[in-house]
């Protein structure tokens, strides 16, 4: 009898163990990945993972779990996660008393500057029916590695897109006359020597010889023709004495002028391509017969007589077509030579209206020796072509490499309102928002940029904002600046991180942070001094950052 009692006992211990106080959670319960924590794309995710022990879950218990980060002047609230008993009716995960139980959780809140150097901790709010009970809070985490925020800094030394000009100094150009012959002849009447396209050919000419400085001769071409109808020989012949006339009335006409060239002739004895051509742009009944035949025969001969047999039709094209074939086209090739740089650049500073917008553009773009003189011909630009977007856009480019963000904002809208498709504004626009830590209009910006200049480089900076960072690598793979060597930092490409850092120019305070954070990263601490000195040298702010850096934890201790 006294054996009983004390197994009733014991079940009875049991049970109250089993529907008591709800035992508390420690630390060794939570584990979280990353740890430290990590900045991903203007977020701090996580995933917690629980573990509750055996005989530690009471069967009537619910109890939320409340991850929160806790940082010197803030705190931010994940997402609640709920466990519950066994005996609980409710839908939330359950914990065996006797088995305990696991169960993971994500924790996820926007980043904020000041939380480098944080602390992350798992809050409770416990109860078993109406009560209340108390659980104390636990730490489960520490710190953020910041390292890919840096892109917001690391943005503002990148290249930002310029418009390009379509300056061309040597410009080709082409004066083309054409003469028709009657059939069977290859004589140069007289209706044909004073039409339009002949005048305007003798003026080129007259015009070249008269400012051979900026007009050059390159050469003449004659092309003579004779149209597919009678015999192939005869054609021949008739094609080629055309060119040979036509040759030489150029010829004459280089010779009023004093002016030496080549004339090079051709003839060809049946135009039957430029027959094909002009039947398809004819309404004539019938054309697709008369197209399908010559597709179907190769043999001029063989051609000419079935569209002959094709009756109906065969004397449209006499009348409207053969005659159009019978010709020789004489066409000037010649180069329009533009104003030396000396030149350009005086009339940008003394007379800016006698140059071209392209001109213009050209001169700021490539020949202003400084900020201030681009500056000053851009202006001009805005002045003279106040519709052309591109001097507003590279007055917001010269904008952002001073510093001055509102003001490069202010010119870049002003270059989307003309252009709202124009690929530098809408990349540069981009790069902004990418500085101010705005991601999604970032990436609504770049999306729209394909075609400028810069356009590879700033997919690289908006694939390391969002945590893509092989992506954002491949981008760099031709570019030496900080933003490249942050991604291969990113991507753990340490090898070519080094050689990007080493390779740039003119190193400024992130670019020696970074490379304190590689050195770090590589265990070459003796190195991580000298760097941060010089990071902070040059920027003292990057003191405090190092301080609190999570990359520095080891080095800090």
């Amino acid at each position: 009898m006294k054996k009983n009692m004390y197994v009733l006992s014991a079940v009875a211990v049991v049970l109250l163990a089993g529907c008591g106080k709800q035992k508390s959670f420690v630390s060794d319960n939570f584990a979280v990945s990353p740890t430290p924590l990590e900045y991903l794309a203007g977020n701090v995710p996580a995933t917690i993972s629980i573990n509750v022990p055996a005989k530690t879950m009471n069967k009537k218990a619910i109890v939320t779990c409340t991850p929160v980060l806790k940082w010197d002047g803030g705190s931010a609230a994940g997402a609640d996660y709920t466990l519950q008993g066994e005996k609980v009716e409710a839908n939330n995960t359950i914990i065996s008393y006797k088995n305990g139980g696991h169960a993971t959780m994500r924790f996820n809140v926007p980043f904020e500057d000041g939380m480098e150097k944080s602390e992350l901790f798992m809050q409770f709010n416990a109860r078993k029916g109406n009560r209340a009970m108390k659980m104390p809070t636990v730490k489960i985490g520490y710190g953020i590695q910041c390292t890919a925020a840096l892109i917001t800094k690391t943005a503002r030394t990148a290249n930002f897109g310029v418009a390009p000009d379509n300056f061309q100094r040597v410009i080709s150009q082409k004066q083309e006359a054409a003469v028709k012959f009657l059939i069977g002849q290859a004589n140069l009447r007289g209706s044909e020597l004073n039409s339009k396209t002949v005048q305007d050919f003798i003026a080129t000419l007259k015009n070249i010889k008269s400012d051979e400085q900026s007009l050059v001769l390159n050469n003449i071409e004659v092309s003579a023709y004779a149209s597919p109808d009678g015999a192939y020989a005869i054609n021949e012949r008739l094609a080629e004495r055309r060119g040979e006339v036509s040759e030489g009335y150029v010829n004459q006409q280089l010779k009023q002028n004093q002016l030496v060239t080549n004339v090079d002739t051709r003839y060809t004895a049946e135009d039957w391509e430029g027959f094909q051509a002009l039947v398809s742009q004819s309404n004539l009944q019938d054309k697709e017969i008369i197209l399908r035949v010559l597709s179907m025969y190769q043999d001029p001969e063989q051609r000419e007589r079935e569209i002959r047999n094709i009756a109906v039709v065969y004397k449209e094209l006499a009348d409207a077509v053969l005659p159009e074939l019978r010709r020789a086209r004489m066409v000037i090739n010649y180069d329009v030579i533009g104003r030396s740089d000396e030149a350009i650049m005086q009339l940008a500073e003394t007379d800016a209206s006698q140059l071209s917008v392209e001109e213009l553009i050209y001169a700021a773009n490539t020949l202003a020796t400084s900020d201030a003189q681009k500056e000053s011909i851009l202006k001009k630009v805005v002045s003279l072509f106040p519709n052309d977007y591109r001097a507003y856009n590279n007055l917001g480019e010269l904008a952002m490499r001073q510093g001055n963000i509102d003001g490069a904002k202010t010119y870049l809208l002003q270059a989307l309102a003309m252009n709202a498709k124009a690929a530098e504004p809408n990349v540069n626009m981009g790069m902004i928002a990418l500085q101010d830590g705005k991601f999604q209009d970032a990436e609504a910006y770049i999306g729209k940029g394909v075609g400028a200049n810069n356009f590879d480089e700033a997919l690289g900076h908006l694939y390391v904002a969002q945590g893509r960072y092989p992506q954002a690598s491949a981008k760099f793979a031709n570019s030496a600046n900080n933003s490249a060597a942050l991604a291969n930092i990113l991507s753990q490409d340490y090898a070519d991180a080094l050689k990007k850092l080493n390779n740039i120019q003119n190193p400024d305070a992130m670019t020696y942070y970074l490379q304190a954070i590689l050195a770090m990263r590589m265990e070459e601490k003796a190195k991580v001094k000298e760097y941060l000195d010089k990071a902070i040298a040059l920027d003292p702010s990057l003191a405090k950052r190092a301080a609190n850096d999570a990359e520095f934890s080891d080095y800090n201790k």
